[in-house]
Parts: C-alpha cells; structure tokens; sequence
C-alpha cells in the first residue's frame, strides 16, 4: 500500500488506497470455503489463490475467460516473487491450474491468455492439448527499456481460443477509426470507404491481430494503479466486446488490480475475479465503486476504438 502522505503532482492520476480504504473494500471480498452458486460469486471479487478457489466455482458458467498469468521471467507483484522456471516447468504450472477451470467453462465459451516471446510456447502447447486455437493477437507495448545487445521487446502476444466450434464474435463491435492518409475516391469522385468530420478524415477499419492503438497505463491515466503489469482498459474492452454479449459472465482467475472486472461492468457484462493479494482486490473493488460514476473507456467513444492519439483526450 502506498504512503498517502506523500505529495502527488498536480496531474498524477495514480489510484491509491488509504488505511480506511483498504479495510472497507476488504470488507467486501469473498474466500471460498465450500462450493458456491453463480448467483453467490457474480460481480465479485475473490480474495484466494487460483489452486483453492477453483475448485469450488460452479460448472459451465463462464462465457468468456481471460488469464493474465504471471510470465515466465522473476517479478515481484507487491512483495510477492514470482520465479523464472525451465520451460518444461512453466509448461506443466500452466496446465496446473487451467485444468481446473475447464470445469466452469460453457461450451461456447471463448478463452484468451496473455504472455510473451519467452512463455507464448509453452501456452501454444497447453492451450492447443485442451482448446481449439483461433489466433494470436500480437499487440503494441509501447513501453519498455532499450537495448544495445538486443532488440527493445516492444509486444506481447493474446492468445484466442475457444471450447468448440460455437462461439460469440461481434467483429462490427470492435472497429478501428483510422485517420487516412491516402484518401482515394471512386468514379463519381465519392469517399471510397472513408468519411470527412469536418477537420479530419477517417477510415473504419475491421479488426486484426495487430493492435498498434493501446496505450499502457502511466501515471496521467485515471485507470492507473501501482500494478506492475497492468493491462489497459481498452485493450479487455475489445477483447470483451468481440467475445461476450451483455449479461454474459466474464471470469479471470489473475485478477490483479481489477481491469477486467471493471471493463465488464462498464460495458454490461457480469464479472468473477479472482486474486490472491489482498491489495490489489482492493484496488480492484476501488475501481468497481468509481465506474458507477464514470463508464468511460479511454480510446473508444462513438462505438469505435480510435487510433492511438487520433484524439485530443486520447
């Protein structure tokens, strides 16, 4: 938890919680003991490791399933270490605890998992044993360090999978607006495929596998927390928005500081999260409380996602 004490700049945005915060929203959290109805876990936050909780969640559930696991590399999550295993090892972590969640997924379910260059293997060979893989999104980090011995790992990849061959993707739902810079007309000297607002003119785009338009979260950003892999609201939007329908159910079982759970009730789903440290599900709750004050989501408005910095507020 962060000193409050401490002086922010004028424009730091950065979520934080109070003493009286963090007892408050702890209040709130679940521990499953015993197993549980839907009704009993739905729009909530868990406060529980993945190994214990999973195996008290009801069956066939979850429409649509996102993992944030911890990648293959050291990382401290709040004091908590996370270490780097051999390959095989992360391999067999990961089918540890996805095993156990298969139970709770409808058979229309659609599933995605985050990772990296080092662990997208070990997910392709879990994920192909257990799913049917659809692709694998590839998405811009802007951020990251520079190297003279290397490339700078500006990506991460998505992995999308679903149960079977029946499954939910709204592709109308989930356009880019990009600003053209080639803007062809046809015969009769018409827009071809683009159209003038008035100041700039734009391209609705469908979606691909290549997402250049997120912006990690920074310290200037509302959405901000003290999370060290945060994912952007933005990027669970498309994901939510492609594989789900409103009230439908959306589970991650590595909650973190809560974007997927607040993603969802932003944009009318229903929502289990589940996180093991009990910062972060307040952090989680935090965000929850305030976004039914504000339903916004950065870099999509009108029903489109717009192109990184196509906007003044983006």
């Amino acid at each position: 938890m962060q000193d409050l004490s401490k002086r922010k700049a004028s424009k730091n945005r950065t979520i934080e919680l109070s003493d009286d915060e963090k007892s408050l929203y702890s209040s709130r959290l679940l521990y499953l003991n015993k197993p549980v109805s839907v009704s009993d876990i739905t729009d909530r936050t868990i406060n529980q490791d993945i190994f214990s909780a999973a195996r008290f969640l009801p069956q066939q559930f979850v429409n649509l399933l996102f993992v944030d696991p911890p990648y293959n590399m050291s990382k401290t999550f709040n004091g908590n270490t996370f270490n780097k295993m051999s390959m095989d090892q992360y391999t067999q972590w990961l089918e540890s605890w996805l095993t156990l969640l298969i139970p709770a997924l409808k058979p229309i379910a659609s599933l995605y998992i985050c990772g990296d260059w080092r662990s997208s293997a070990a997910i392709f060979e879990v994920m192909s044993k257990y799913f049917i893989i659809r692709n694998r999104i590839t998405w811009e980090r802007e951020k990251g360090r520079g190297s003279k011995t290397n490339w700078k790992n500006a990506s991460e990849d998505i992995w999308f999978c679903t149960v079977s061959n029946k499954y939910t993707f709204n592709a109308e739902n989930v356009k880019l607006k990009r600003l053209v810079k080639a803007p062809y007309k046809d015969g009769s000297g018409q827009p071809k495929d683009w159209h003038y607002d008035g100041k700039n003119k734009y391209r609705l785009t469908y979606p691909s596998n290549i997402w250049t338009d997120i912006t990690v979260p920074f310290w200037s950003m509302p959405e901000n927390t003290h999370h060290p892999t945060q994912k952007p609201e933005k990027l669970l939007a498309k994901i939510i928005l492609a594989s789900s329908n409103p009230g439908d159910i959306i589970l991650d079982p590595f909650l973190g500081s809560g974007t997927t759970s607040v993603v969802a009730k932003k944009l009318g789903r229903r929502y289990v999260g589940i996180e093991i440290d009990n910062t972060y599900c307040c952090l989680a709750e935090k965000r929850l409380a305030a976004a039914d004050r504000d339903r916004s989501i950065q870099g999509y408005s009108d029903g489109v996602f717009w192109e990184r910095n196509s906007l003044n507020h983006l």
